[in-house]
């Protein structure tokens, strides 16, 4: 993994570090991880009572907090639900860090948010990053391709019958543990005040993608590769999915082949109900 040191500050202190979302796919690694470097780490979710959208509980989680890692997701995704999410929780969030005085906000975004107006999650992503760009809290912005582990739900939403229409566009996919190990590195980083992209070791097209996954998991559907599919309902292209031209993105180590070969294998794709 090309990011960041890992070590816990550059001073070697300890530090305090709420993770909201931080019992989900990506944060519960998080918290594994900077717990084992030796901080303090809040796990945020609403189930423990620390809610971003009501604001319950996050004066007392931010109290003393140094880091926030921002890497909850809305439980909808219909376009108006996603959008009040993340600007609810993001303007509840920044708030009480600003009043708490910590140093650096770190976000979970994703590549191509700026890219997909069509699209009314990324929409509703962009809004979020406008709001942590608004914010007085130093930030980073961590903009990560879409995660190996997506590609079970886009197998779902793209099935008719027996078939799964996807576009044949590149893509250049990350796995999440990936992701979680580059977040945690940079949060202990200075802040950038900027976006950092972040993205697997290798590209593949979309229907390349579900079609190994399907193989893998002994799923008889086929994959047919159509340019006129949508990505969720978003119309997509060669570029709107891969890290942007001319940056260098922070790249995942775990190839998309070993990543079957550990989860996919033993599991089989979900079957449209």
């Amino acid at each position: 993994m090309n990011t960041h040191s890992s070590s816990p500050t550059p001073s070697g202190k300890s530090q305090k570090i709420v993770v909201i979302g931080g019992t989900g796919l990506i944060g519960k690694p998080i918290v594994e991880k900077l717990r084992r470097l030796g901080h303090e780490v809040v796990a945020a979710s609403p189930s423990k009572g620390i809610n971003a959208i009501t604001g319950e509980g996050l004066a007392a989680a931010l109290a003393g907090a140094q880091v926030v890692i921002d890497v909850a997701n809305s439980p909808s995704f219909e376009d108006q639900a996603v959008l009040e999410f993340f600007e609810r929780s993001s303007r509840n969030l920044l708030a009480a860090e600003a009043a708490a005085g910590v140093r650096h906000h770190v976000a979970l975004s994703v590549v191509g948010t700026d890219r997909l107006p069509d699209s009314g999650y990324f929409l509703a992503k962009l809004a979020q990053e406008s709001l942590i760009k608004a914010s007085p809290v130093p930030y980073t912005i961590v903009r990560a391709t879409q995660f190996f582990e997506f590609a079970q739900g886009i197998a779902y939403v793209a099935t008719e019958g027996t078939t799964v229409r996807v576009p044949p566009v590149r893509m250049q996919p990350v796995a999440a543990a990936d992701v979680s190990a580059a977040l945690a590195d940079i949060a202990l980083a200075a802040p950038l005040n900027g976006i950092v992209e972040l993205a697997g070791p290798e590209p593949i097209t979309q229907d390349a993608l579900v079609r190994r996954l399907l193989e893998a998991t002994g799923d008889t559907r086929t994959v047919v590769a159509d340019p006129a599919a949508g990505y969720f309902g978003a119309v997509v292209d060669d570029h709107s999915l891969v890290p942007t031209p001319g940056v260098a993105p922070l790249l995942g180590a775990t190839r998309y082949t070993d990543w079957l070969a550990k989860h996919a294998a033993a599991r089989a794709v979900s079957s449209p109900a």
